[in-house]
C-alpha cells in the first residue's frame, strides 16, 4: 500500500528548489514557475526543519530506473503547524513511499 504524507496542503503547494537558498523572503511567483508543475512520487529519504523553510527530499525514479533526489520547500514551520502538520509527520514517513505536487524553480 502506498504511504502518503497526511500533509497535503503543504506538500501538494510545496516547491522543487534549488540547491541554494535565497537570500531573503520571496514570493511565490518571484522563484517558481507555477506553469511549471507536476507530481513525484519516490521514497521520503531526508528532512532538513529550519527557518524560514523547512527542504525534504525524495528519492525519484526516473525512466531508466536509477533513482534521482530532488529536494522541495515547503511552507514556513509556523504556517505548517496552524495547518496541522509538524516535523514528526516528516519524520514518521522518513524510508516511506510519498507523493508530491510541486513546482519548478525558474532558475532551473
Amino acid at each position: 500500500m502506498t504511504m502518503r504524507i497526511p500533509l497535503s496542503v503543504a506538500v501538494v503547494t510545496s516547491a522543487l528548489i534549488s540547491t541554494t537558498a535565497a537570500s531573503a523572503h520571496h514570493s511565490f511567483a518571484a522563484e517558481w514557475d507555477s506553469k511549471n508543475c507536476r507530481e513525484f512520487t519516490g521514497t521520503l529519504t531526508k528532512l532538513d526543519w529550519q527557518n524560514p523553510h523547512p527542504y525534504f527530499f525524495v528519492d525519484v525514479k526516473g525512466p531508466s530506473g536509477k533513482a534521482q533526489t530532488w529536494s522541495f520547500q515547503a511552507y514556513s514551520p509556523v504556517t505548517l503547524r496552524r495547518n496541522g502538520t509538524d516535523r514528526q509527520v516528516f519524520m514518521d514517513n522518513i524510508g516511506k513511499e510519498v507523493w508530491v505536487r510541486g513546482c519548478l524553480a525558474k532558475n532551473g
